[in-house]
């Protein structure tokens, strides 16, 4: 094998993984949710459409070029596959993409709210979790409301009544984000249960998201 090999066999083997984690960290039930990680300039790597995390090996995951076209797997890729290439298209930074359906976050996503910083983990988002428009699934109109939503300057987004969009460097990092996003939006729904959470001003949670990336250089 070559070294594009092995490193492709890793990052679908990556996705394997981290599909099995989405059930694990209660991201989504089922077969919901996705995830793909850009291969390089030309290349995505994708969660096959409708088969169990459990159950799909590195070669069950499709490589697709960024037109859409599968060069590697047998299996379909995933609906939501327009949705991916539109934030790899728009955010040439993005290397990781993560879908899920997270109970918590989705809440959000139903009332058509954002998600305000009323945690200092949001500074992993931005001073939000934006909403998306609503645009049926496995769309392109529902990739061209995320990307609206993402804009430069957020690493997730509320699909409107569906679930969340988290884009990142890395497919670590991404579903790292899809993590944070979820507890955030738990803590949210916990503080307003109780009483009016006090929100973080936007200047706060910059400095904080400078913090968050000088952490490790």
């Amino acid at each position: 094998m070559t070294e594009q090999d092995i490193s492709h066999y890793e990052t679908r083997n990556a996705i394997c993984e981290y599909g099995r984690s989405l059930l694990e960290d209660d991201l989504t039930t089922g077969t919901g949710g996705n995830l793909s990680a850009r291969l390089d300039e030309t290349h995505i790597a994708i969660s096959p459409s409708g088969i169990p995390y459990g159950e799909i090996e590195p070669e069950d995951v499709p490589v697709v070029e960024t037109d859409g076209t599968v060069v590697e797997g047998d299996i379909e890729p995933s609906t939501e596959l327009p949705m991916h290439l539109a934030v790899y298209r728009e955010r040439p930074a993005v290397g990781g993409v993560v879908h899920t359906h997270s109970p918590y976050a989705t809440t959000f996503a139903s009332l058509g709210e954002a998600i305000p910083a009323s945690h200092y983990l949001l500074s992993f988002i931005g001073t939000e979790v934006p909403v998306a428009e609503y645009e049926t699934h496995a769309t392109e109109k529902l990739g061209e409301a995320a990307v609206d939503a993402l804009g430069e300057s957020f690493n997730a987004t509320l699909l409107r009544n569906h679930g969340v969009l988290t884009a990142d460097e890395t497919l670590d990092d991404a579903y790292t984000v899809a993590l944070m996003v979820e507890y955030c939006a738990r803590i949210h729904h916990q503080a307003r249960a109780i009483g009016e959470p006090e929100i973080l001003p936007d200047e706060e949670i910059d400095r904080l998201a400078d913090k968050l990336d000088s952490y490790g250089q």
